[in-house]
């Protein structure tokens, strides 16, 4: 017998009582099969709903053949009669999410004539993936019609369908179907044969947020987020902005330029503190000059200032100069010999002080966790 779906009749029902036919074990769990259900089973791209059922944790809930099973984390009586109670919050976002999907995947379908190929709601966000090249300025001017949409409170219309009425109906990626086909309609922004819950009026679904678009295969796939996602992801964002920009000292909407003239100023003292590195280094390398081997710690440094430090040393001393830079155990090195070959002192090197790198036979860079008094034990015996 076929279970009877209670969340069809009523999207917004939340609880419910229902007899139990069936209860077996399963792995991890027991398998409870109801008369009637408002538990919606994994489908059509949407999430299974969870809660409690009969005082048992509802886990997973799916669908074979029109009986609907219940996964259920403890056994429930066959016969009795139990009272279901859904996780609301992840229904209604569900719900929210699959609702704003139809209103922009009929809007963009209707614009560039493509085919939404993919959907899948995922825990964080949402993806759609249509066979046609979206430029973002186009899908922003999508994003600002659909939440049009959306303010706008249509009334959602679902309706049961079959032969020749189905026939007559023009909905989206329309292919053969047999029996009753699920027809839900957003009038004027999407019309589709779809097996999931909706919100029933458009204004439930709140706001949608495009997050980004990028090629995918023969076209796009594009991330949104509806509803309380989209919400909570602005407010995120906007106490991100206002706490950068209290650091700046800037307006909120003044803050992305505020961060461009700060990359701009640390452009130019990067370039500044290049040129003195290279005026420092090229002190250094004269005071080596000729001393053959030689073993400099310093401060902590970048990996490039480390190399260009240890190559301008290495051209002067006539020997190998090997540069620590950092403290304590942990230490960037650049190690190099003009006509020399590195290879073996690097591998004997990283095996005694807990090391990683490499490179050529005249230059090597990397790492070491040690002490410099092991570091300058290591080299004295070399």
């Amino acid at each position: 017998m076929e279970t009877e779906k209670l969340f069809y009749a009523d999207p917004f029902l939340t609880e419910f009582d229902a007899r139990v036919l069936a209860c077996e074990a399963v792995r991890d769990g027991f398998a409870v099969v109801l008369d009637r259900t408002a538990f919606y089973p994994e489908g059509g791209g949407q999430p299974y709903d969870t809660g409690v059922l009969g005082g048992a944790e509802v886990l997973d809930v799916h669908e074979k053949a029109g009986v609907i099973t219940h996964k259920c984390a403890s056994p429930l009586p066959v016969g009795e009669t139990v009272h279901g109670r859904l996780d609301w919050a992840r229904r209604f976002d569900h719900m929210q999410q699959h609702s704003g999907e139809h209103i922009c995947s009929g809007l963009i379908c209707a614009r560039y004539g493509c085919d939404n190929v993919g959907f899948h709601m995922g825990a964080e966000s949402v993806t759609i993936d249509f066979n046609a090249d979206i430029p973002w300025e186009e899908l922003l001017e999508i994003e600002a019609a659909a939440n049009r949409y959306i303010y706008e409170d249509h009334a959602i219309d679902i309706q049961l369908h079959r032969g020749a009425e189905l026939d007559a109906i023009d909905y989206r990626s329309k292919k053969p179907l047999e029996g009753d086909v699920r027809i839900v309609t957003f009038p004027g922004a999407d019309c589709c044969a779809c097996c999931g819950t909706h919100v029933m009026r458009s204004g439930q679904v709140g706001i949608v947020k495009f997050l980004s678009v990028q090629k995918f295969r023969e076209g796009v796939r594009i991330e949104l987020l509806c509803g309380g996602r989209a919400y909570r992801y602005l407010s995120a964002c906007w106490a991100q902005d206002v706490a950068a920009a209290q650091a700046l000292s800037v307006k909120p909407t003044a803050s992305a330029a505020a961060v461009e003239r700060l990359q701009g100023e640390l452009s130019a003292l990067k370039l500044r503190c290049a040129k003195l590195e290279e005026s420092v280094f090229a002190g250094v390398a004269a005071r080596y000059a000729g001393s053959g081997d030689v073993l400099l710690f310093e401060d902590e440094m970048g990996g490039e200032s480390v190399r260009r430090l240890c190559d301008a040393v290495a051209e002067t001393c006539g020997g190998r100069c090997a540069v620590f830079a950092g403290a304590g155990s942990a230490w960037k090195y650049a190690i190099g010999q003009r006509g020399g070959d590195l290879r073996a002192l690097t591998k004997e090197l990283n095996a005694a002080l807990s090391g990683r790198g490499g490179g050529m036979p005249e230059f090597v860079q990397g790492s070491v966790g040690a002490e410099r008094e092991a570091i300058e034990a290591f080299f004295a015996e070399k």
